[in-house]
């Protein structure tokens, strides 16, 4: 009967309409008819909540609406996205609602088919813990590093001034400041949207050396520690690899070089910017050390690391046999996965190329436990952590501290149009456009970025106490647990078997490592030998 009467009471409305239509002027008809959608496109332009909003008045309800309308399906596991798709819409939905401060809680339980070869859980105790009301820091910096800094579980991933816009790099900053992160500035350089606003910055050098680069593109040690002796500078990363194109340099895109970037980089407008695929300050582990005490004496003792993404195990073996024979240690490594992601790739470096953070970061963290070295250097992890349990997961598997770039984005109001590479940004973000980027309202994303952060901060420490646990540092392997085959739960610990420390040095070898590690040079990221017969250095479970 309602549907009826829906009906019914519809028809009697139109023909009402039409009716009144033959009598009233043309023009009234049209103020009628045209006035509302040009006071909903005025209140669209200056409203500062949503920046698509902004961009395109009245027609951009039509995503809002399409998003009501279309069919509850979701994927649930990030993990089980190829490398480079956007995230899940459960994970999207978890870091807009965190950004805005709304409840975040889920109804009817668990939406997940527990049962399904990959699910993971938490291994909860029974005599959980008050959760922490603040979070503990963790200190970066070995004994020889003057300045060392005391980092968030949680960090604002490398990305770029020129593949993000001005007003995006502004609010991630303020959002930072306010959060109590870090912003790490990616390798366009230290712009001065990285240091408005006072937050701590890790300032990234990659193969261009922007921002400490001379005419010829070499690094320049005299730009290098004007820029390095800023206060806001609190870390240095050297950028060897990343997960979303490894073995590539970076790419910005002609249309995005602006002058000022330009000017920022040192390179010219308008151009494509291609970052050389390897440093010309060194070329073997060895070198990449003495790099990284110069650039700490330089800077005045702050921490100094350096990022990649997991190839041949061969080469980072090479490091470590490195850092044994000369001494010098890095404060920090940085594991980036190969499902990370980027505005602008080769399809099949996106896809086809680096190791997952898993595997990534589970040889990185045994092979310095095998060299006696991982009670002194640093763990950053990042590839897709989004939530506090992704957060829980990589420290479980070795890593200290996390860092995200795409659900930093999304909290700013990315909705993964991947409009990255061509200037086109819907929402102001990922583009150099002025028109569009400067309707993005800084100290409002400043606060979504921040409450973002605050809020999975505050689920990771409820996690902590849910297993019973004060800090992160107690969080290990067997924490984790996960589903290998439809009759079969291994924890981490089972999946990947843990290194005694020092046992590398003692010759007392992994023979899952064995082969990696006898191939490894210190003078040589190629190793004694280009390939190995056996023994990649990468536990891959059956699952």
């Amino acid at each position: 009967m309602p549907r009826k009467l829906y009906f019914l009471g519809s028809a009697s409305t139109l023909g009402i309409i039409v009716v009144v239509s033959l009598w009233w002027s043309t023009v009234l008809w049209s103020l009628v008819l045209v006035g509302p959608i040009v006071l909903l496109g005025v209140y669209d332009i200056l409203q500062r909540k949503h920046t698509l909003l902004r961009i395109y008045p009245v027609i951009g309800h039509g995503r809002y609406v399409m998003e009501l309308l279309r069919p509850e399906i979701q994927q649930y596991f990030v993990e089980d996205n190829i490398n480079g798709t956007p995230l899940s819409r459960e994970l999207r939905s978890i870091v807009y609602q965190r950004a805005k401060g709304a409840l975040d809680t889920l109804p009817f339980g668990t939406q997940r088919d527990v049962y399904r070869v990959g699910y993971e859980w938490l291994n909860h105790s029974l005599s959980p813990t008050q959760a922490l009301e603040q979070e503990p820091r963790v200190n970066i910096g070995t004994e020889q590093c003057t300045k060392p800094y005391a980092a968030s579980r949680l960090n604002i991933s490398a990305m770029s001034f020129g593949a993000l816009s001005r007003n995006a790099i502004r609010a991630l900053n303020k959002g930072a400041k306010e959060g109590g992160c870090y912003h790490n500035t990616g390798e366009g350089g230290l712009s001065p949207y990285h240091l408005e606003f006072g937050a701590d910055v890790v300032w990234q050098i990659g193969t261009g050396y922007f921002g400490c680069r001379t005419r010829e593109g070499n690094f320049d040690p005299a730009k290098f520690q004007q820029n390095a002796a800023r206060d806001s500078v609190r870390m240095i990363e050297i950028k060897l690899s990343q997960g979303a194109k490894p073995g590539h340099g970076g790419i910005l895109p002609g249309a995005k070089v602006t002058e000022e970037i330009a000017t920022i980089r040192g390179v010219p407008p308008g151009l494509d910017v291609i970052s050389p695929p390897a440093h010309t300050a060194f070329s073997d582990p060895t070198g990449l050390l003495s790099f990284v005490q110069t650039l700490r004496e330089l800077s005045g003792g702050k921490p100094v690391g350096f990022k990649l993404c997991v190839g041949d195990p061969v080469e980072f073996m090479g490091i470590c046999k490195a850092i044994v024979s000369t001494g010098i240690l890095p404060d920090f490594i940085t594991v980036d996965g190969g499902e990370g992601g980027t505005g602008a790739a080769p399809l099949e470096f996106s896809n086809s190329v680096g190791t997952p953070l898993r595997e990534g970061l589970t040889l990185v963290h045994h092979t310095l436990l095998g060299c006696g070295l991982r009670d002194k250097i640093r763990i950053i992890a990042a590839g897709k952590v989004v939530t506090a349990f992704h957060m829980f997961k990589t420290i479980a598997l070795g890593a200290d501290v996390c860092n995200s770039a795409r659900a930093m984005m999304i909290s700013l109001g990315c909705i993964q149009a991947r409009r990255c590479h061509d200037n086109t940004c819907p929402t102001g973000i990922a583009t150099q456009d002025s028109q569009r980027s400067r309707s993005v309202y800084v100290m409002g994303k400043a606060k979504r970025v921040a409450r973002y952060h605050g809020d999975t901060i505050a689920s990771f420490l409820e996690l902590l106490g849910a297993a019973g646990l004060k800090t992160g540092d107690e969080i290990s392997p067997r924490h984790v647990l996960r589903r290998v085959d439809p009759v079969t739960v291994k924890s981490y610990a089972e999946i990947y078997p843990a290194i005694e420390p020092g046992a590398f040095l003692r010759k007392d070898v992994d023979e899952r490592y064995l082969a990696a590690w006898s191939a490894a040079n210190a003078t040589s990221f190629r190793g004694d030998a280009i390939t190995c017969d056996s023994g990649s250095g990468l536990n891959t479970p059956t699952v």
